[in-house]
């Protein structure tokens, strides 16, 4: 009778056991499928992105292509963003020689991972200097940005180098966040350039090298091909004021030249650099012919129709 009883009790254990097994196996198959689910509604929301169209053919084997990044800076509201995507998306084929990014707010990143035109690369602004997520309130992270699918992001802008109602970020930061950021796997533009009175002291080249001595020091060979130099003379931000052709050619080879005797010859030959300094439509011809500068780095313009124009003036 007791064995009985024992055989009994064994039976409901297995049984129970087999339940919350079953149990248990259910809530992983569901889990799975949420995850799933998940994953085709991410994807249908990444391809929901129109289709660009590329004219003419691309930069030859061993030649630079041309890098035009808007940086729409603090601007837009969810209804003028989606104004200014319609206009991109309207705006016809971009040249093959020519590769395009829109550096957004961060509130609107969204919206241009979801309705602007697949050949526009889409990236931040800034990213912190945290390799994880943690306690950085305000911070967005370099990794975040990467998941999020962003392409890019811009590092060093003068703006953050001078600060606004908050202390500037100094050279050594940048490069680290120059470091994060690539290690994140994205690509940077890296924004370095002279104020005025440095200008006009003659120091440029002092200036803009003691910008790019910590990158130097972090950054391996490798990490510079997903580097591009955007050099803005602070004087001509959002100033209207312009360098000559012939000014910020000298400048760029100048920046060229201290990557060849501070990195390698072959990353001086590869690396971007572009110019920051209110390039527009207007001017955008004259200074991507000169041999050195191999694109722009936009602000104004490129929350205009305008900044096609800038797109369409590379040879």
């Amino acid at each position: 009778k007791t064995q009985i009883v024992h055989i009994v009790k064994i039976k409901h254990s297995n049984t129970k056991m087999n339940v919350i097994n079953k149990i248990g196996q259910a809530a992983s198959d569901a889990k799975g499928k949420v995850a799933q689910e998940a994953d085709k509604v991410i994807k249908k929301v990444q391809n929901k992105r129109p289709s660009g169209k590329s004219s003419g053919e691309p930069a030859a084997e061993g030649q630079r292509a041309y890098l035009i990044g808007g940086n729409w800076k603090c601007n837009g509201t969810v209804e003028s963003v989606k104004e200014i995507v319609k206009v991109f998306n309207n705006a016809g084929p971009i040249p093959a020689n020519v590769e395009v990014a829109i550096c957004a707010p961060s509130i609107h990143l969204g919206i241009c991972l979801s309705e602007l035109r697949d050949d526009i690369a889409v990236g931040g602004q800034d990213c912190g200097v945290n390799y994880k997520d943690g306690a950085y309130t305000g911070e967005i992270g370099a990794a975040q940005l990467k998941d999020f699918g962003c392409e890019w992001v811009i590092v060093g802008h003068s703006e953050r180098r001078e600060g606004f109602e908050m202390a500037g970020e100094d050279e050594e930061l940048c490069a680290k966040k120059l470091k994060v950021a690539l290690d994140a796997g994205l690509k940077v533009m890296f924004a370095i350039g002279e104020k005025k009175e440095e200008r006009e002291a003659g120091t440029t080249m002092v200036v803009c090298a003691k910008q790019l001595e910590p990158a130097a020091k972090l950054l391996s060979e490798e990490d510079w091909s997903n580097v591009a130099i955007a050099y803005e003379p602070v004087w001509a931000i959002g100033t209207g004021l312009t360098a000559t052709p012939e000014m910020a050619q000298e400048t760029h080879k100048s920046i060229r030249d201290w990557v060849a005797e501070n990195v390698s010859a072959d990353v001086a030959a590869a690396v971007r650099i572009q110019y920051g300094g209110s390039m527009k439509g207007a001017n955008a011809e004259s200074l991507l012919a000169q041999p050195d500068i191999d694109g722009g780095l936009i602000g104004g313009a490129s929350l205009k129709a305008d900044f096609f124009n800038v797109v369409n003036g590379a040879p």
